[in-house]
């Protein structure tokens, strides 16, 4: 038994809405399973609504404790159509490799991914604000903060900063080779795993750039520790 699923026996059950079904052999609720991939996780989907045309938008996010955070303008559609207490699903996937069965019907992915709900609060607090934006750029950009020029109060004011508690949340995750039925075991074609994982790019300079500054050296992707 991994330690994973052992935190997870001890974890409180999880509500009715936020059990996985399908599968439920891969559902995690434990905490530490949805903090770790909000953390290797470059990107998010927030669904909501626009009156009542259902909408996912993708965005940045960032964890802090047990809060994950995305921002926007203050003039964003998204952002204007979710104030409190209007509630939402967060979700964050990543795709850890392809699964290639010996029949179609049987392909899939490895892969990780985090369902969060509730009612997001706006954060208010100018000083709070720009706290939370320098653990965005922390995240992504580790000691770049202090080197950029400082955010203007009307950069700040033009920002808005949303923050969801992850008291109702849960964790989907996939592993392993794929899962033929037996009698499928001697048909003739390749099938196994392609593992997939994210790159980075050789960094292209802007305009202007003093020789001899560097770019910043980003973080190493953060693997599954299934």
């Amino acid at each position: 038994m991994t330690d994973r699923k052992k935190a997870t026996e001890h974890s409180p059950r999880p509500s009715a809405f936020t059990r996985v079904r399908r599968l439920p052999e891969r559902g995690f609720y434990d905490a530490q399973s949805v903090y770790d991939i909000l953390d290797a996780a470059t990107h998010c989907h927030v669904a909501h609504l626009i009156g009542t045309q259902p909408v996912a938008t993708p965005t940045l996010h960032w964890r802090v404790a047990d809060r994950v955070y995305w921002h926007g303008s203050v003039a964003s559609r998204m952002l204007k159509a979710t104030p409190a207490p209007a509630r939402v699903c967060l979700t964050a996937t990543i795709i850890d490799g392809w699964v290639l069965a010996r029949s179609a019907f049987n392909h899939t992915a490895n892969y990780r991914s985090a369902m969060c709900f509730g009612a997001p609060e706006v954060i208010s607090d100018t000083a709070e604000k720009g706290r939370l934006l320098e653990a965005l750029t922390e995240r992504l950009f580790p000691r770049r903060w202090s080197l950029l020029r400082p955010m203007t109060r009307k950069e700040l004011g033009a920002t808005t900063v949303l923050s969801l508690p992850l008291d109702e949340s849960s964790a989907k995750i996939r592993v392993g080779p794929p899962e033929d039925p037996a009698r499928d075991l001697e048909w003739p074609v390749w099938a196994g795993v392609i593992p997939l994982k994210q790159s980075v790019g050789k960094p292209i300079a802007d305009g202007g750039v003093s020789r001899g500054l560097k770019p910043p050296k980003l973080p190493a992707a953060k693997r599954s520790k299934l």
